[in-house]
């Protein structure tokens, strides 16, 4: 099987468009959301409605920060995200903020742990952001692959089984084996805002016959994207970040 996991997507139609595409010529068989549905993007009612669809038909789903901001929850954020933010609750309705509301924290699946922020307290929204994070993320978890989202910039962690932690920087298109002397936490990049210096959508493919992980950038109308933003009359940050990709 293999299962295409996004994570990230904010309300960005085309980025999401893109990478549903390229997952689709690749036959995938399950998607995983990851969380961070809405916030910061001009669509975020076609993207919850997208997302809804994935679900009846058997994908998987996880709430993000954001989300939980969307439907009401009081989180701290920069003045950018909150703006963003108030603006997106007005443009969704009722049914769409009990879908939001309705998604779990995390879900472990035929032994895989999947979570927006990471596996210590998901609802504190902690970033994974360098090894020793990492480690401690892994020394409080018994699943032995970890997928999460949240930081907007792809990584992946492995411990072995002597303690020694290695960090990697994935290299698109290359699939990663995950093997099984090692635990793994993979940082899957963002759909809807890169933040690692390359505007292309990100998005991960994992193999679990082969036990393998790909990431994938994938390039999309980046300026419909941003042209939205501006129109919405959303921070104009929120363009240009998608346009430098960073």
């Amino acid at each position: 099987m293999t299962i295409a996991l996004l994570a990230d997507i904010h309300g960005n139609r085309e980025a999401m468009t893109a990478c549903l595409a390229d997952a689709e010529r690749r036959h995938v068989d399950q998607f995983i959301f990851l969380g961070d549905l809405v916030g910061y993007g001009a669509d975020p009612r076609w993207v919850i409605d997208r997302v809804g669809e994935h679900v009846e038909r058997g994908a998987l789903a996880i709430l993000g920060n954001h989300d939980t901001a969307a439907v009401g929850a009081r989180e701290d954020m920069n003045e950018t995200a909150q703006a963003a933010i108030e603006w997106t609750r007005r443009q969704l309705d009722a049914a769409q903020k009990n879908f939001l509301g309705g998604l779990p924290l995390s879900i472990e699946h035929e032994g895989r742990l999947f979570v927006h922020a990471s596996p210590i307290e998901p609802a504190r929204w902690h970033y994974i952001t360098g090894s020793q994070i990492a480690r401690t993320n892994l020394a409080a978890t018994h699943t032995a692959q970890n997928f999460c989202g949240h930081v907007h910039i792809p990584a992946l962690y492995g411990l072995s089984l002597t303690g020694k932690l290695m960090e990697f920087s994935p290299v698109a298109g290359t699939a990663i084996p995950l093997l099984p002397g090692r635990r793994w936490l993979a940082v899957i990049g963002a759909v809807g805002q890169p933040r690692d210096h390359n505007p292309a959508a990100c998005y991960a493919l994992l193999d679990d016959k082969a036990n393998t992980l790909t990431y994938r950038r994938v390039p999309y109308d980046v300026a419909t994207a941003a042209r939205k933003i501006r129109e919405a009359g959303l921070p104009e940050i929120l363009a240009t970040r998608l346009e430098r990709g960073f």
